[in-house]
C-alpha cells in the first residue's frame, strides 16, 4: 500500500504536480514569490493583452549567479519546490546550491499564478504558444529582474521544450542549458495524439458549453488522468502497483476519487500551446553547453524512435544522458527525481575546462 500511494502521486504527473504544496526537503533560503505587470504583451498572433500578469518565485539573493528553472505544462514554478527535485538540488553543497546562485521559477503565461484563461477571459485569452511563454520568461529576467546573462536554463517537460526554444532564440544569454523530458523536434506521434485526444474529450463534452461552463465540465477529471496514466509513470512502476486486476480497479478507483482545481480552459490552452513547436531548423546556432536528460520508459518521448541521438549531434556543445528504466523509474516524471542525474549537472557547471574532459 506505501507502494501505491507513491505511484498514485507520481503517476498523475502534471495533474499532481498542479496541485502540490512546496516542500522543504533541503536547508536552503525561503522561497519569495512576487508578481509582475507585463504592460501591451504582444503574442504571436498579434493580439495584445493590455495587461500581463507574471507571477515567479525566486530562492537564493539576486546577488548570486542567476538560474532560470522551468516547469512542466499545467504546472507552476513552486512545483518544482518539492524532495525529489529542489530537495536534491538547491541545498548547501548541491548543484545549484541557493547560497551561491539565484534561483527563478516563473509560473509561465498560462498556468500557476500567471494570466490565464480563467482569470475571466476564458476563450477570448489570446491563443499562446511556447514562444509566447518564453518572450515572457525573458522579458521578466531581463526588464524587471535586471538579469543581462543566465549561468543556466533548465526545464522539464514543457519547460525542457522551452529551454530548447532558449537556445535557438537566445544564443548569447546563457552559459548552460540542460533540456529535461523533452525533444528538440515537433511534438508528433503519441505525443501529440495523446494530447489531442485530452483536449478533444473536454471539447465533445457538452458541459463544456463553448469554454462558458459555470462549473467545471465532468470529462476535466477523467481526461487528465486518463492522460497522464497513459503518458507518465513508467511501465515498470505501473505494473508493480497493479499486478492484478483487482489492484488495478483499486487504483483506477482511488485515482477517480481524488479532487482536482484544474480549470477546462487553461488545460485545453496549456496542451494546444505546444503548437508550432519545432527548434530543430535552428540547433546549429545553439552556443551554449547543452544537457539533454531523457529517460528510457518516457512514454510521451520513446528513444526508440532515435531521434534525440540524430539532432544532438547537430548541436555543437550537446550531450545527451539517457536514464536506464526500472521499477524505481516513473517513466516521463523519471526526470523529477534530481538525484537520478544530478550529477552530470553538477559536471555541466564546472569551468569549461573541467566539463570538457
Amino acid at each position: 500500500m506505501k507502494f501505491l500511494k507513491k505511484f498514485v502521486f507520481l503517476a498523475c504527473g502534471v495533474a499532481a504536480l498542479s496541485l502540490a504544496q512546496p516542500t522543504r526537503a533541503a536547508e536552503y533560503p525561503a522561497p519569495k514569490q512576487v508578481d509582475w505587470i507585463v504592460r501591451d504583451f504582444r503574442f504571436h498572433t498579434g493580439e495584445v493583452l493590455p495587461e500581463l500578469r507574471l507571477h515567479y518565485t525566486t530562492v537564493g539573493e539576486p546577488s548570486g549567479e542567476p538560474v532560470l528553472i522551468l516547469h512542466g505544462s499545467a504546472g507552476a514554478g513552486t512545483n518544482m519546490l518539492n524532495p525529489n527535485f529542489a530537495g536534491e538540488l538547491f541545498g548547501p553543497g548541491q548543484p545549484l546550491d541557493a547560497n551561491r546562485y539565484f534561483l527563478i521559477l516563473p509560473d509561465a503565461l498560462g498556468a500557476g499564478k500567471s494570466s490565464k484563461p480563467s482569470d475571466g477571459l476564458r476563450t477570448k485569452f489570446p491563443k499562446y504558444n511556447y514562444d509566447d511563454i518564453v518572450q515572457g520568461q525573458y522579458r521578466l529576467v531581463t526588464e524587471h529582474l535586471g538579469v543581462r546573462h543566465l549561468r543556466l536554463v533548465l526545464g522539464s517537460s514543457a519547460g525542457g521544450m522551452q529551454t530548447w526554444i532558449w537556445g535557438v532564440t537566445y544564443p548569447d544569454f546563457m552559459d548552460a542549458l540542460v533540456a529535461l523530458a523533452a525533444q528538440p523536434v515537433e511534438v508528433a506521434g503519441r505525443n501529440w495524439i495523446t494530447r489531442r485526444m485530452l483536449i478533444e474529450m473536454i471539447r465533445n463534452d457538452p458541459e463544456w458549453n463553448g469554454g462558458n461552463y459555470t462549473q467545471q465540465p465532468r470529462s476535466l477529471h477523467l481526461a487528465q488522468l486518463y492522460f497522464s496514466l497513459t503518458t507518465n509513470g513508467g511501465t515498470q512502476a505501473l505494473w508493480k502497483s497493479a499486478p492484478t486486476q483487482e489492484k488495478a480497479d483499486q487504483l483506477v478507483t482511488k485515482l477517480l476519487a481524488q479532487k482536482s482545481s484544474a480549470d477546462a480552459n487553461d488545460l485545453i490552452y496549456q496542451y494546444e500551446g505546444s503548437r508550432g513547436y519545432n527548434p530543430a531548423p535552428k540547433l546549429e546556432t545553439i552556443k551554449a553547453r547543452l544537457l539533454a536528460i531523457n529517460s528510457a520508459d518516457d512514454e510521451r518521448n520513446p528513444p526508440e524512435l532515435g531521434i534525440l541521438e540524430r539532432e544532438i549531434i547537430r548541436v555543437k556543445n550537446g550531450r545527451y544522458i539517457l536514464v536506464p528504466s526500472s521499477e524505481q523509474t516513473r517513466g516521463h516524471g523519471t526526470t523529477g527525481m534530481a538525484k537520478l542525474w544530478k550529477h552530470h549537472l553538477a559536471e555541466l557547471l564546472q569551468p569549461a575546462t573541467q566539463a570538457a574532459k
